[in-house]
């Protein structure tokens, strides 16, 4: 068992002061230290291409590109290192779990990554320079694993397979684009038909208006809709993107459906994919796919809530107080997880061993 913990960081202002802030406080961290251990590992099987990533920004969201300016000036590095680690573009992604449920006026995320590569940060931020106001952990800094976003549009991800990558976005800065640059699940929707796919994911999407949720299956190919209250990892649509081996995915969604029937609340259906017997939240974190938090987004409360690790009472943040100018009291979530392996934001992490 190891206590763990989520910086919060909240911030209001224009997004290269956002990237100024954030550079400062990556500066000779923990979190930088155990990338530069990743590289040494893990080389990267793909290019930088500054021109064109720079121009992919601007034509989709210029502003994230002051962010990563922010971050340049602030950790004083070339602009090659600063997209290697935080843009979100033409980076290959691990498998991973992820279960998301969606009830009447709430939608609940397990993340089930590895433990390596775990932000540590809960992140609620207030544009001045345009987008939307958001709340959400954050993945690579700059992109969303999950949140939502002051117009009441939820969104989740879930991974499908590593086939045949493209040249494009990865889920967690298009989760970012989403929340930031998109009203509703339709405006979601056009931007996921429109932004270039680098691998397969579905987008769990929810607002204020939805009476289920809009779940989109995205490749490098295609882009499919469809309806539902559940989503874990594997295609309904494009069933031939899927991985060969299902089980653990078809499992959790069987465990969701089975519970679906009884009207769960929002509390019960967190309980549901928080408890550690419940069948859902996993503990296989050495293969990628381990639950570090469980998130939930009540839209019409504009209410958060988070939690690190299983069985664990759910930290609620006020988002709508938030919007109003009053800013959480709290700097630091803390959690149990039942794994040894270390966690990026914490401590050392090398790539040598599991």
């Amino acid at each position: 068992m190891k206590r763990v913990f989520a910086d919060v960081i909240q911030f209001r202002g224009t997004h290269y002061d956002f990237g100024l802030r954030q550079g400062k406080l990556l500066k000779d961290s923990i979190l930088v230290k155990n990338r530069e251990r990743q590289w040494k590992v893990r080389k990267p099987r793909f290019r930088i291409n500054i021109d064109e990533t720079k121009q992919v920004f601007q034509r989709l969201a210029p502003m994230v590109w002051e962010e990563f300016l922010g971050l340049q000036d602030a950790l004083e590095w070339p602009i090659e290192r600063v997209l290697l680690e935080f843009s979100g573009y033409r980076v290959n992604i691990n498998p991973s779990g992820c279960s998301i449920y969606v009830g009447e006026d709430y939608m609940i995320r397990n993340y089930d990554y590895h433990p390596k590569t775990y932000d540590g940060r809960f992140v609620v931020y207030q544009p001045t320079d345009g987008g939307y106001a958001t709340i959400g952990l954050s993945q690579k800094i700059t992109g969303r694993s999950d949140g939502m976003n002051e117009k009441g549009l939820t969104m989740g991800y879930t991974f499908m397979n590593r086939k045949r990558p493209g040249d494009g976005f990865v889920c967690y800065m298009i989760g970012r684009l989403i929340l930031e640059y998109c009203a509703n699940t339709q405006e979601a929707i056009d931007l996921l038909k429109e932004i270039p796919h680098r691998g397969s994911f579905s987008y769990v999407l929810f607002d204020t208006n939805s009476k289920i949720a809009s779940i989109v299956e995205t490749s490098p190919r295609r882009v499919e809709v469809r309806q539902g209250f559940t989503c874990t990892n594997h295609f309904k649509i494009m069933t031939e993107e899927n991985r060969r081996v299902l089980d653990d995915s078809k499992k959790r969604e069987q465990m969701i459906e089975e519970n679906h029937v009884h009207g769960l609340s929002g509390i019960q259906a967190y309980r549901l994919l928080n408890d550690t017997n419940k069948g859902v939240y996993s503990k296989l974190y050495g293969s990628w796919a381990g639950t570090i938090h469980t998130s939930a987004y009540i839209p019409k409360e504009m209410e958060a809530w988070i939690a690190l690790g299983g069985d664990q009472e759910p930290t609620k943040v006020d988002f709508s107080r938030w919007l109003n100018g009053n800013d959480l009291s709290i700097d630091r979530i803390e959690g149990i997880v039942d794994t040894e392996i270390p966690f990026a934001n914490m401590e050392p992490a090398d790539w040598y061993k599991k």
